[in-house]
């Protein structure tokens, strides 16, 4: 046996159609494309949001392109199970999660989520804890404290203050 003498089994396939060999083979004459206008003609129809050369409505509408909120604050996210890390009666703030490599930027703010179990007691600092988080916090006698965004708004995503501005609202100047 050859590589040319393989074939499918009997039933498996199914002949393609052979478009415009005459009427009788039931795709004859225009060929399933029926009479005159752009799909009869070769080059066919062009892509989905293509309009006849009318301006498409996907470009003509610039909503259609999406939307970014200028006041969404994106926040670090680390979960419960992974402050397990931590030694008992640790206080956890952003750069001891920064130094553990569970956050890359300390400036920037942190979110504890309730993912996993808690199975120390600790203090952590974050800017922000769900619900569930703060229950398992609490549950092992551990404490949250929640740190106040230092930028808010528009401010906080589009444009982060220089190191020198943050320090001074820190600070409680400015």
């Amino acid at each position: 046996m050859k590589l040319h003498d393989l074939k499918p089994d009997k039933g498996a396939t199914k002949k393609k159609t052979r478009v415009g060999r005459g009427i009788s083979a039931g795709k004859g004459k225009t060929a399933g494309r029926g009479t005159k206008g752009q799909g009869a003609r070769s080059g066919g129809v062009k892509g989905p949001y293509f309009e006849g050369g009318q301006m498409p409505i996907v470009r003509s509408l610039p909503f259609k392109r999406g939307f970014n909120n200028i006041f969404r604050i994106n926040y670090q996210e680390v979960n419960v199970e992974d402050l397990n890390r931590f030694r008992a009666g640790t206080t956890v703030t952003p750069a001891k999660l920064k130094e553990q490599g569970l956050i890359r930027d300390a400036g920037k703010p942190v979110v504890i989520l309730g993912n996993g179990d808690l199975t120390k007691k600790l203090t952590i600092s974050a800017h922000r804890f769900t619900k569930s988080a703060a229950e398992k916090i609490a549950a092992q006698g551990g404490s949250t404290e929640t740190l106040e965004l230092l930028v808010k708004g528009a401010r906080a995503t589009v444009k982060l203050l220089p190191k020198e501005q943050l320090a001074r609202l820190r600070d409680g100047g400015e």
